[in-house]
């Protein structure tokens, strides 16, 4: 049971830190200011750094991993793409990352909970995860 939890915790947290960097990607060629700019390119450099320690792990127990929901990554593209259509802001960007990071921390806390039985070293990881995507939220607030 542990080993099980173990792997299905790694692998949403696999599929979170690949859906955070591709919302950062999705908005960064249209940010203005720099402190965004560099408050988005700092979490994308902690997400790509978390992501090659769970890649380690999920290679340990021979699991490939998980990718985004293809439907939740659809309809936040369209998201993005609508809403910059409209309003290309620097508020409509934090808006849009501040809502994504809102939705990962309430999936990771639901998979914490769901797979309590996962050793530490993952829920650890599940607990960086949901503080960085916290500190984006915070670091970014102003821009609100």
């Amino acid at each position: 049971m542990i080993e099980q939890d173990t792997i299905k915790l790694l692998r949403e947290c696999d599929a979170g830190v690949k859906m955070g960097v591709s919302s950062i990607n999705e908005v960064i060629d249209f940010v203005k200011a720099n402190e965004l700019k560099d408050n988005l390119n700092e979490c994308k450099r902690k997400h790509d750094k978390l992501s090659a320690e769970i890649d380690g792990l999920l290679h340990k127990y021979h699991d490939d991993g998980k990718n985004p929901n293809p439907i939740a990554k659809g309809m936040s593209w369209v998201k993005t793409n609508v809403m910059l259509s409209v309003n290309e802001s620097d508020h409509t960007i934090a808006d849009l990352i501040t809502d994504g990071c809102n939705m990962g921390v309430k999936s990771l806390n639901k998979y914490l909970n769901k797979y309590e039985a996962a050793d530490e070293v993952s829920k650890d990881i599940a607990k960086r995860l949901i503080n960085q995507e916290q500190e984006l939220t915070e670091s970014i607030s102003k821009f609100l």
